[in-house]
């Protein structure tokens, strides 16, 4: 089994409402593709000012990720930059659950 992990930095003035959109829609809408079988929100506990957060889909193998990359990411990815442009950055990375 594998993590996908995004890593989300947020600007606080999009805090809550970005909190709410991804339980309510963005996350709800990468489980429909079918290729990760559970997820969950991580909080980072830090003290810097801005907030950040892991959202963590666990799959099966490389090959759903990777079909999932090709045929839903691009248009999810750009539903998220649309609607939070310029207040939040991201970056990506795989997990292998040992």
């Amino acid at each position: 089994m594998f993590i996908y992990n995004v890593t989300v930095t947020l600007e606080d003035s999009i805090h809550d409402e970005w909190l709410r959109w991804m339980k309510d829609v963005h996350i709800p809408h990468v489980m429909q593709t079918g290729f990760f079988v559970e997820n969950r929100i991580c909080k980072l506990l830090t003290e810097e000012k801005e907030t950040t957060y892991a959202i963590q889909y666990t799959f099966r193998g490389m090959d759903d990720l990777h079909k999932y990359q090709k045929e839903h990411a691009p248009r999810l990815q750009q539903d998220h930059k649309e609607k939070f442009k310029d207040k939040f950055a991201a970056f990506r990375t795989i997990l292998e659950i040992i």
